[in-house]
């Protein structure tokens, strides 16, 4: 693994008989009309958040330790990911679904619900927004199943695309990723492999300016401090908050972003407490609980501005995470989401994202890739606390309205 978010997004429903290929910079030539009897329905159900948005966090949590390299900066986006598997189990079946409902948390069918809901209340607010899409190839060999697009039609509103799996498609998603993440993401998949049959894609954008944004005075160089003591000169921003976080081996603050929906969280270990070990002591359930519960303190803080990118390939770390067999050519089971000449299981998760953060807001991006292949071989402060933020720490962004992280990383060096 290796380092390596946008005003208004709409997420689109799929809300004609006859669907084609939208717009998206390199349109393959030979890309056909498809899905002539699909039309996305409206679900009826309407999820509680609040009841399961600690599963979420937990999911994040987890996914977010299996994912750190310690030492380097790490950055995750747990609803991304969440998005593009809760698709891909849609077309799951026995063990294979089984696993991959452990992991991300909740049945398939409730993930389906939940976001949809959380989606539907995104569009209140444009700071934050998702894109789905899948992309099927036109090989004769492959049949997709009719359901299994209705029903990521119905509550993902995915873009659906079928065509030949060239050069022309492969550059084709990477047009669809920059562009629903407004540049952000700017290429993800390096080529599209003989036995591809699909690929799953999310995109998440956010662009929000800070409720109380810093003015000049506010910027001044400081030192940051990394692990092994070496330093490093980085422009802070300086300015008090009034909400204040505090476990057994950390402080923080959170600052929320104009309009109150959304907030940068920043958790500091104590001094002899390394990040990795802080890391490795968080649990889903006692990060919910410090995030719904701030304290109400006047906190001097600082928050070093920062650009960071990181990409990684999520295969083994979902594996390890306990859904092995959605990655084993042999025994996975996605017959729900087609039938071809060889058993359809994931070969890839590619997921990428990207972060800024100045004294006017923050912006971040993020992907995610699921590639499927067939088997060709096996209120008023009352006390004043002090958060700087001069040396390594964690940091998420969270939605307000569940208390969950959509981002979570940490920052070894700034600048890196």
């Amino acid at each position: 693994m290796k380092k390596t978010l946008c005003m208004i997004l709409s997420v689109l429903l799929l809300s004609s008989m006859t669907l084609s290929l939208a717009a998206c910079g390199a349109r393959p030539q030979d890309a056909k009309d498809l899905m002539e009897d699909i039309t996305a329905g409206t679900p009826s159900g309407v999820h509680d958040l609040a009841t399961d948005s600690a599963r979420l966090t937990d999911f994040g949590v987890r996914l977010f330790q299996a994912s750190k390299s310690g030492g380097k900066n790490t950055l995750v986006s747990p609803l991304s990911v969440l998005c593009a598997l809760a698709m891909t189990a849609n077309g799951a079946k026995g063990e294979t679904r089984e696993q991959m409902e452990a992991v991300l948390g909740m049945k398939a069918e409730d993930l389906n619900e939940y976001l949809y809901t959380y989606v539907q209340g995104l569009r209140e607010n444009g700071s934050l927004a998702l894109a789905n899409s899948i992309w099927f190839t036109d090989n004769e060999s492959f049949k997709v199943n009719g359901d299994f697009l209705q029903i990521n039609a119905d509550y993902y509103g995915a873009d659906l695309y079928k065509t030949p799996f060239d050069d022309d498609a492969c550059q084709a998603i990477n047009d669809w990723v920059k562009e629903k993440t407004h540049g952000m993401i700017p290429r993800i998949l390096d080529q599209i492999p003989a036995d591809a049959v699909m690929y799953l894609v999310n995109a998440l954008a956010f662009e929000a300016e800070w409720a109380a944004p810093y003015d000049k005075k506010q910027v001044e160089q400081g030192d940051f401090t990394r692990e092994d003591g070496s330093r490093l000169t980085v422009d802070y921003l300086y300015g008090d908050v009034g909400q204040y976080l505090r476990d057994e081996n950390a402080q923080g603050f959170l600052k929320l972003y104009k309009g109150g929906d959304y907030a940068f969280a920043a958790l500091l270990p104590d001094e002899g407490v390394s990040v990795d070990d802080y890391v490795a002591s968080l649990t889903g359930a006692r990060l919910h609980q410090l995030l719904t519960h701030p304290e109400s303190a006047t906190v001097h803080t600082s928050i070093p501005k920062f650009e960071s990118d990181f990409s990684a390939e999520l295969g083994e770390t979902l594996a390890g995470m306990g859904m092995p067999l959605a990655f084993d050519g042999a025994r996975a089971d996605f017959t729900g989401l087609g039938t071809a000449d060889e058993n359809i299981y994931i070969s890839r998760v590619l997921h990428k994202t990207y972060i800024s953060v100045t004294e006017k807001g923050t912006k971040a991006g993020a992907a995610t890739v699921v590639e499927m292949m067939k088997n060709t071989s096996v209120q008023i402060p009352q006390e004043i606390k002090t958060v700087y933020l001069d040396r390594p720490f964690v940091y998420m962004l969270l939605d307000m309205r569940t208390n969950t992280p959509f981002f979570i990383g940490t920052m070894m060096t700034p600048g890196e």
